[in-house]
């Protein structure tokens, strides 16, 4: 060879521009139109040695995913951290997610609009980082009902529902705030916990709603503090106040 050797990308970098690119063209042009030609052009590679790397197309698209998923909980969990209670902990997480999917749109279209309609094994791995996100915000909300109720246990399955209505209003909230250029992360964040975190203080504190006398509606289910025997994600305290008052 004339001149220098030329110096060999080691493999954690090279599979990095790899990814970087994939994620780009999967987002533009939607899994089954992305070209494996186009993505090893734009990396400054050649076709073959994309498979090398990452095995397949599905392999590529499944390391984008997993990277990606990898961000954002590290994201979420690098906000909550150090944060003094689980309130502002989940106001900092969920900020960090807002921000995420803000700055980084690309990732969010790979991990919310596209995954879940393609092969089994990438719908498993949608369903894991799902996972993780949720365990995490269930884990701030446990910690949030335990603070208001004292040395009253927390039962699992209540952390888990309001956990699952947050997510999923935060998974809804990433299609609106497209809509809806000109709404901050940090304004969106406010707006939910308003609503959610708000709401279920509430509730710990004894406010809750029932269907008004008349409507045809079931009563309520036996009275019971949430977390506790005898109560759950419906059933309301004791002492709280009714449509009907």
């Amino acid at each position: 060879m004339s001149g220098e050797r030329r110096r060999r990308v080691p493999r954690r970098i090279r599979e990095r521009q790899i990814i970087d690119v994939a994620v780009q063209v999967f987002a533009r042009r939607g899994y089954h139109p992305a070209s494996v030609d186009e993505i090893a052009e734009l990396a400054g590679i050649s076709k073959p040695m994309v498979y090398l790397y990452l095995d397949s197309k599905e392999g590529l698209f499944l390391a984008c995913l997993r990277r990606e998923a990898e961000r954002l909980v590290a994201a979420f969990q690098g906000a909550a951290r150090d944060v003094r209670t689980p309130e502002l902990r989940l106001w900092a997480g969920l900020s960090a997610f807002f921000a995420f999917v803000a700055e980084h749109r690309d990732s969010w279209v790979v991990l919310h609009r596209q995954a879940s309609q393609l092969s089994e094994a990438i719908t498993a791995e949608v369903a894991q980082a799902r996972r993780a996100v949720m365990a995490e915000v269930a884990g701030l909300v446990r910690d949030g009902i335990g603070e208001a109720l004292g040395p009253v246990p927390v039962a699992d399955e209540e952390a888990d529902f309001v956990a699952h209505a947050l997510v999923g209003a935060a998974d809804s909230l990433t299609d609106w705030m497209e809509r809806h250029p000109g709404e901050s992360p940090e304004r969106v964040t406010r707006r939910l916990m308003n609503m959610v975190w708000v709401g279920m203080r509430n509730v710990l504190a004894g406010e809750i709603w029932t269907p008004p006398a008349g409507s045809g509606s079931p009563g309520p289910e036996p009275a019971g503090r949430p977390g506790t025997a005898g109560s759950g994600p419906g059933d309301p305290p004791s002492r709280g106040r009714s449509a009907q008052e």
